[in-house]
């Protein structure tokens, strides 16, 4: 459902399911896990594998976007699916986190 790996200060986790109120809190939870070292100040959420998202996950990235602030550090959604770019764009995500598609890197 969740992997993720981890280089320096970075963690990329590659989410592969419905994101809904049926996977929500096991998706939060391996998340959670993925950053728990303090020193994570950055999270790519890669949401490629993502078929359908709910509000129950628009809550497990702004729960992550909160805890990463306080270490003053930075969330990017990857390459989100047509479907779950638009409910992310109607949710006003990307006002706080930045859409990174493909090899781009985004500005540290």
């Amino acid at each position: 459902m969740v992997e993720g790996r981890r280089k320096g200060d970075t963690v990329t986790a590659r989410v592969s399911c419905e994101l809904d109120h049926c996977t929500a809190e096991t998706v939060r939870a391996r998340l959670e896990e993925l950053i728990a070292d303090e020193r994570v100040r950055r999270l790519e959420i890669d949401l490629s594998g993502v078929t359908f998202m709910d509000s129950s996950g628009i809550g497990v990235v702004m729960g992550r976007f909160r805890t990463l602030s306080r270490r003053h550090g930075s969330l990017y959604i990857r390459n989100p699916s047509p479907q779950v770019d638009k409910i992310l764009r109607m949710s006003g995500i990307y006002q706080i986190v930045e859409r990174i598609d493909g090899a781009r890197e985004a500005k540290a």
